[in-house]
């Protein structure tokens, strides 16, 4: 079975809340203005952008090195679909690494804040709502 034959975004992890969902970009500038979007956007309430890495893969036939950023962003389950589409039409590559990883424990004050980082501008406890 090939990727291609699996949905391109498979159902969410029962019960699972928040994710910590991560991609990787070619520059630092890069990697800055998807990370300032998303979080702009209100589909990520926060991303850490880690130093250039070695990544080692296969495309086209060849595998290839190439120096990376990689982008961790923290959301909710609700507002995924939205920032993978944000991740797709923003990013440089043709097929964007998306990986989101169920946040199963986490600080209850910390996750209360995602929650609201991410809620749509209207929505009930935005302010101005």
């Amino acid at each position: 079975m090939t990727v291609s034959d699996h949905d391109p975004d498979p159902a969410p992890v029962p019960g699972a809340r928040f994710l910590a969902v991560l991609t990787t970009t070619d520059s630092e500038a890069a990697a800055q203005s998807l990370a300032r979007g998303a979080v702009e956007a209100r589909l990520a309430a926060c991303a850490q952008i880690s130093s250039p890495i070695a990544s080692v893969y296969r495309w086209e036939g060849r595998v290839e090195t190439a120096r990376e950023w990689q982008v961790l962003l923290k959301t909710t389950t609700a507002r995924y679909e939205a920032l993978a589409a944000h991740i797709r039409t923003a990013h440089g590559y043709d097929t964007p690494e998306i990986i989101a990883t169920p946040i199963t424990h986490g600080g209850a004050e910390y996750l209360a804040w995602v929650a609201s980082e991410v809620e749509p501008a209207g929505e009930p406890g935005e302010p101005g709502a």
